[in-house]
């Protein structure tokens, strides 16, 4: 019996040391057949860094409102008697536009001026009488009040008149109608809107800490929407005299020439002032750049040699970097790389300090001064 266990005990010890032999064979052959093929190399895409062109700016965003601008409503109300513009129209100074119904005031102003000419009549036939003794100096001076008094009340009357009248205040391109012949118009009801479009003021807010950057005059580039191709020059025309209390924020208005008059009042535009004059800086996207808690890095790569096949060895080389301002997608380095150098920019996650990298640029990342979203 004791025999018997003895021989299964060893057989089992041998089946064990040859399962556990050959696990230890294959592992020591696995890491040799790896050691002999090296690091695997790692596909990434580069960019070569090199310098471009700023010029230092603000950005923000603006309204569009008229230098001269307004809706046109009458003092009076009334009964609308006859509308003399279309809608659309460019009316100079002075033009009449709407006319309310004034039979009764244009009745009350003739009276007034019968009034006033029977009054004008009896002055001169009492200065006549005066000068030949036959009233008193009082008769001509109660007849001089009496025509002065009916003067004021035709003057008083045909400013009435007037009122039942809405003229245009300045010249500029009217808007669409509110009103229709017969319709009551109660005071202040806003017949159309006039603007002048041949300038127009552009209202932004900038940060407090921006305010130093601020002078009147400085040149700004401006584009809206609806035409994103085309930007019009500005220029910064005045500063609030105070900061808004609940966002900290300056307001600015700039005015700027309205070519065509295409662009409208109460458009909303982006702006972009510039601050100073034109930097040149050393520059790479943004995916180029990993930030770390010790420090922003990138990896260059290099050129170490030549395989067995003859080709150039590339290998990527981690380096600090110090970085600067932003533009859309693009850094500024400041120091840790030189013009010329070829910088990895997407597949950096996979390397280290030393890796060998094969480059593939089908796909690069955005580079964009002012990027925009596209639509996929």
């Amino acid at each position: 019996m004791l025999k018997r266990m003895l021989i299964m005990l060893i057989a089992v010890g041998v089946v064990l040391g040859g399962v556990f032999g050959f696990i230890a064979f294959k592992g020591m052959m696995m890491r040799q057949f790896f050691a002999s093929q090296g690091e695997p190399v790692q596909t990434v895409a580069t960019m070569t860094a090199g310098y471009q062109d700023w010029s230092p700016k603000l950005k923000a965003i603006g309204t569009l409102r008229a230098v001269q601008g307004t809706g046109l409503s009458l003092e009076l109300a009334g009964i609308v008697k006859a509308i003399r513009f279309k809608q659309g129209d460019f009316v100079h100074t002075g033009d009449v536009l709407l006319e309310l119904d004034a039979s009764a005031d244009e009745a009350k102003l003739k009276a007034l001026q019968a009034n006033a000419e029977l009054a004008r009549i009896t002055f001169r036939r009492d200065q006549a009488q005066f000068a030949a003794k036959a009233v008193s100096q009082q008769v001509v001076d109660t007849s001089k009040a009496n025509l002065s008094v009916t003067l004021a009340q035709v003057s008083e009357q045909q400013a009435l008149w007037e009122k039942k009248k809405l003229r245009a205040p300045f010249a500029g391109k009217l808007g669409l109608r509110n009103a229709d012949v017969g319709q009551y118009l109660a005071a202040g009801t806003v017949v159309t809107h006039l603007q002048d479009l041949t300038s127009l003021y552009v209202d932004f807010w900038l940060p407090q800490q921006d305010l130093g950057k601020l002078e009147i005059g400085q040149q700004m580039a401006v584009k809206a929407d609806a035409y994103p191709d085309q930007a019009v020059t500005a220029q910064v025309a005045a500063i609030d005299s105070q900061v808004d209390t609940s966002s900290r924020n300056v307001r600015v208005r700039a005015v700027m020439k309205n070519s065509g008059q295409r662009l409208l009042p109460g458009m909303f535009v982006t702006v972009d002032l510039f601050t100073g004059a034109t930097e040149r800086w050393l520059t790479l996207p943004s995916t180029a750049i990993t930030f770390n808690p010790y420090g922003a890095t990138v990896f260059r790569v290099d050129r170490e040699g030549t395989d067995d096949k003859g080709q150039a060895k590339l290998i990527a080389k981690e380096s600090f970097v110090k970085t600067g301002p932003t533009r859309g997608d693009q850094v500024v380095i400041l120091a840790g790389v030189k013009e010329g150098d070829t910088i990895v920019v997407a597949g950096q996650i996979k390397l280290r300090n030393g890796s060998p990298v094969a480059i593939n640029n089908d796909v690069l990342p955005s580079n964009q001064a002012d990027p925009k979203p596209v639509e996929q």
